[in-house]
């Protein structure tokens, strides 16, 4: 730690090691499958509040599992990038910092518990492997992060099976449109991820960390992002088309380009992480990606629930 830096209190520390900037990527999912519910007649408040506290514990305990193993295994060096980690730091003893993590995940297993009740064997399962891959994305013998499938397990966990399962869980189905629709939160949530990998590349690629942006390098890398992005706004096009042919048109179908509001900030990122090398621009760079996904998470919401609230 410099010695400029003034010194962090234990609630500070702990605060840098929930990583509060990454919290959107729980958020975005979860309002996006309450829309669904909401549009579906199948609306349950508490499931769906239940459901994004899971969802927030989940990330917080990928982040502090990430801070520990990452220190443990030799990852964080002192050239990375990215903001100060509590670990490498000493700012938190590396048992508290276990001992915190075991605490997230056994809240997040005891809020869990109520949504396998409500969604039976499906959310066991479901929850089962999700606490399972908060801890070995960075730990265990194969840690997914240092092997290239980060990225896969962001797009699964923290999209698609967090939009969907919020759905199934009121509705008690999980139909087509609905995996579709969960692409686009998915491949934002993912994006976020894309910014950190890149911007810490080099010195994984020192450590031996093969992440995804070690394999594809740079510019592999950022096309991973502009196909991600692409994917996310291809979306509501798609949910439109699939309006306009089952109802035959009308400007009510016009709203699923709300979240298109959001293309001149993708631009801007997109223009940004183009142009950017050193670690705070990067840092912006994943800060407004995070708030994209949200802003863009939060807009698909609307678009979806519109027509049942506009009926109420």
């Amino acid at each position: 730690m410099s010695a400029s830096r003034p010194p962090l209190s234990r609630r500070q520390a702990w605060w840098l090691a929930i990583r509060p900037r990454t919290l959107p990527a729980a958020v975005g999912p979860i309002l996006v499958g309450a829309a669904l519910a909401i549009a579906a007649g199948a609306f349950r408040p508490l499931v769906a509040l239940v459901a994004l506290a899971v969802a927030l514990l989940l990330q917080i305990a990928s982040n502090l599992a990430n801070d520990y193993y990452d220190f443990v295994k030799g990852y964080d060096q002192a050239d990375r990038k990215g903001p100060l980690r509590v670990a490498a730091s000493g700012l938190l003893p590396l048992n508290e910092l276990r001992r915190g993590l075991l605490l997230v995940l056994a809240l997040a297993a005891l809020l869990g518990s109520y949504l396998i009740y409500v969604g039976g064997w499906p959310i066991l399962l479901l929850g089962a492997a999700a606490l399972l891959a908060a801890v070995i994305y960075s730990g265990g013998p194969f840690p997914l992060a240092a092997h290239g499938l980060g990225d896969l397990f962001v797009f699964l966990f923290f999209g698609l099976a967090a939009v969907v399962g919020t759905f199934y869980l009121q509705a008690g189905t999980a139909p087509s449109p609905v995996w579709l629709v969960a692409v686009a939160p998915g491949a934002l949530v993912t994006a976020i991820l894309v910014v950190n990998n890149l911007r810490d590349m080099e010195s994984d690629r020192r450590v031996g960390k093969r992440t995804l942006a070690v394999r594809l390098g740079a510019q592999g890398t950022r096309r991973e992002y502009d196909l991600l992005l692409l994917a996310a706004y291809a979306v509501p096009v798609a949910m439109l088309a699939l309006e306009l042919a089952r109802d035959g048109g009308g400007a009510a179908g016009l709203r699923w380009l709300l979240p298109w509001l959001t293309l001149p900030q993708a631009l801007r990122l997109r223009q940004a992480l183009t142009a950017c090398t050193d670690g705070p621009a990067m840092n912006r760079a994943l800060a407004g990606t995070a708030r994209l996904s949200l802003i863009f998470s939060v807009l698909l919401a609307v678009a979806i629930a519109l027509p049942a609230l506009w009926a109420v």
